[in-house]
């Protein structure tokens, strides 16, 4: 059973940092490029940023870009996204995916599993 959990999410202040981590199970990490997504109260979820299947080559919406960074470990099978310099309309729900895309910029239309999501909360 291919499970992908979301840690890390909390309440912080403006211009704070988070660090969220996801960790899978039940799949090669390897195998697949990873993305991150998020969701505000009332909107739909959106891409926020991918990273390959060996972690050399990152893609981020321009919303994030410069505060947001994506790393991986596939020896410990975790995907991270490192977000400073948090803005309150960083608030939502973060989710991590797997892509079966190739591409990097592509990563996010070939997602193939979800994680549940954690909330950040960014107060201002």
């Amino acid at each position: 059973q291919v499970q992908l959990v979301e840690s890390g999410g909390g309440l912080v202040q403006a211009g704070g940092s988070l660090r969220l981590s996801c960790a899978a199970s039940g799949l090669t990490l390897s195998n697949y490029a990873m993305a991150w997504f998020r969701q505000a109260p009332g909107k739909e979820r959106k891409f926020i940023g991918s990273i390959n299947r060996s972690g050399d080559i990152t893609y981020y919406a321009d919303s994030v870009k410069g505060r947001f960074t994506i790393s991986r470990d596939n020896a410990k099978n975790t995907v991270y996204l490192q977000m400073n310099s948090l803005k309150s309309e960083d608030t939502a729900v973060y989710y991590c995916a797997s892509s079966l895309a190739v591409s990097v910029a592509a990563a996010q239309f070939g997602v193939n599993n979800w994680g549940q999501g954690t909330q950040v909360t960014v107060s201002s």
